[in-house]
């Protein structure tokens, strides 16, 4: 194992990966930006532009990129050196690409470690293994009824506790296939309450895990320009500017109906037990549920309102509205473009 090898975030959204992020990017070796979700976007696109091998056809993807990158909800505010990453991203894809970004993004910051706070990408951590045989994976968890409370008065997440749960469900099932298969010295389980609960000590153990000393300015990250930057561009990352709490560790029993949380329980049942989340709901109650078809069309038309009045309060409050619609757009115009064949 390098002492430059990456360090992953995984897990789900509204899980405290936005403090996690900032903890280690105030080490001194560690540089961990706020992500473009390079990989996300782009990889389900690849085969819209043809032969990557080919220069003409890498050069659009790169192009593409840098277009969506230009739009990032949370501005790099780096120099990109384009020839760069079209001469050194490995593979020629939407992952090479991100890693040479990634690589500029450390250089930059005068440091010789990258994290990354995509917790999509445990979705791609084969192909994080095949590139990086030595990186370090953080599998970060949190109750799922805390993180359906937190989503739904969030921009970035899906808002109704049965939408919310069923994601949970499945990314946890996939980090906990990885728990099974990866060896410790890869991949280390890491629970919210733990840290909000236990920073310098849970702060310690990350840092052993990484095999890199602890700094104790990791735990005064909202004194840094990144944490007031976070916490001044949306009301999303408003807590990323203080210190860290855990008053917001079973926000559920207030912020959650009898019925949602039943949902949640119902929906995450297996990943919650084998993580450590205990249901309130016993198994005869659990194994009775049913949610027929006009309880779901309920929840879609709640969905779609709650959304709007997020967004609606997004306008209000964040000041990177106007970026985070810029870049729907951006990306709507490029998958039509790809879509007619523009891209080949």
């Amino acid at each position: 194992m390098s002492a430059t090898d990456p360090v992953f975030i995984l897990g789900t959204e509204r899980s405290g990966s936005n403090l996690l992020r900032l903890i280690l990017n105030s080490h001194s070796h560690i540089a961990v930006p706020h992500p473009p979700h390079i990989v996300k976007y782009f990889a389900p696109l690849e085969p819209l532009y043809g032969d990557l091998s080919k220069d003409a056809a890498f050069r659009r993807l790169v192009d593409d990129v840098l277009r969506l990158l230009d739009t990032h909800i949370y501005a790099w505010e780096i120099p990109i050196d384009v020839e760069a990453i079209v001469r050194t991203a490995q593979p020629r894809n939407a992952f090479g690409i991100y890693v040479a970004l990634y690589d500029q993004y450390k250089a930059h910051h005068g440091k010789p470690r990258w994290g990354c706070k995509s917790t999509f990408m445990i979705d791609h951590v084969e192909e994080i293994l095949a590139r990086f045989p030595g990186a370090k994976l953080l599998f970060l968890v949190r109750d799922p009824r805390d993180v359906a409370v937190s989503s739904r008065k969030s921009v970035f997440s899906t808002f109704h506790p049965w939408y919310t749960a069923q994601l949970w469900r499945d990314q946890q099932d996939a980090g906990i296939r990885w728990l099974d298969q990866l060896p410790g010295t890869t991949i280390q389980l890491l629970h919210y309450e733990r840290l909000v609960g236990d920073p310098e000590g849970q702060t310690r153990r990350i840092c052993d895990f990484l095999e890199e000393p602890f700094e104790p300015g990791m735990l005064r990250f909202f004194e840094t320009d990144e944490a007031r930057k976070s916490a001044s561009l949306s009301e999303s990352w408003s807590n990323t500017g203080r210190p860290v709490s855990a008053a917001s560790v079973e926000q559920w029993k207030k912020g959650l109906t009898d019925r949602e949380r039943l949902l949640v329980e119902y929906v995450a049942r297996r990943p919650m037990e084998r993580l450590g989340y205990t249901p309130v709901a016993s198994a005869a109650e659990l194994d009775a549920v049913v949610v027929g078809g006009p309880e779901r069309a309920r929840y879609w038309m709640e969905e779609r309102a709650n959304a709007l009045k997020v967004e609606g309060r997004s306008l209000r409050k964040d000041q990177n509205v106007w970026r985070r619609w810029s870049r729907a757009w951006t990306l709507r115009a490029m998958r039509a473009r790809l879509a007619m064949g523009a891209g080949a």
